[in-house]
């Protein structure tokens, strides 16, 4: 079969079929609108509570909870806790439990403690107040983490889920892992999952 008998078939086909190319503006236009109801209920402004989970650090050497914060404010969100906590399970549960409960905050950020050494308590103090998980964004973390670690992605336990309507998401204390966490998952998303979360049912 030649090109040219193959290019006549195709115009024969888009005429006898009553439409061409052009016509999948309509699609388009109910994509838009799927996606427009879709983040309907997106917060456009965010209150966040950014928590590092560290014995030895400090708000003024914090360059895990610099980057966290200062994902939310390039993207015109507020940061409205920023505190540095140690690793101990109660005083974990104690804190979240108390921020969640905040009219200024709408999502909140963990950076340390999700590691494997005996005094990583973070994801277990926190866990245990999840009423929802979010499984995908631990997934997608250490898929977008195995390129700059490769298989020591394993001992990463990045976590996330809803506590009293108020996703938390809890990341690893190193710097990159915080970037990465914040400005390529978190920051993007946070406002449709806060919106979806404190959504009454319809």
């Amino acid at each position: 079969m030649s090109d040219e008998h193959t290019a006549d078939d195709h115009r024969d086909h888009e005429h006898d079929h009553g439409h061409s190319h052009d016509d999948h503006g309509h699609d388009d236009d109910g994509h838009r609108h799927a996606h427009d109801e879709h983040h309907a209920h997106d917060v456009r402004s965010l209150s966040a509570a950014v928590f590092t989970i560290s014995t030895s650090r400090s708000l003024e050497e914090d360059p895990a909870g610099d980057v966290i914060a200062s994902a939310f404010e390039a993207a015109d969100h507020e940061i409205a806790v920023r505190e540095v906590l140690p690793d101990d399970y109660d005083t974990l549960q104690s804190q979240i439990n108390q921020v969640v409960e905040r009219d200024d905050v709408e999502v909140v950020v963990t950076t340390g403690g999700t590691g494997v050494t005996p005094d990583d308590v973070t994801v277990e103090a926190v866990g245990d107040l999840f009423e929802k998980t979010l499984p995908g964004f631990g997934e997608l973390f250490r898929r977008y983490s195995e390129d700059e670690i490769g298989t020591r992605v394993v001992g990463t336990r990045a976590t996330a889920g809803v506590v009293q309507g108020v996703p938390v998401f809890c990341l690893p204390g190193s710097e990159n892992a915080a970037r990465l966490g914040s400005e390529e998952i978190i920051v993007p998303e946070a406002p449709h999952l806060a919106g979806l979360a404190t959504r009454s049912e319809e």
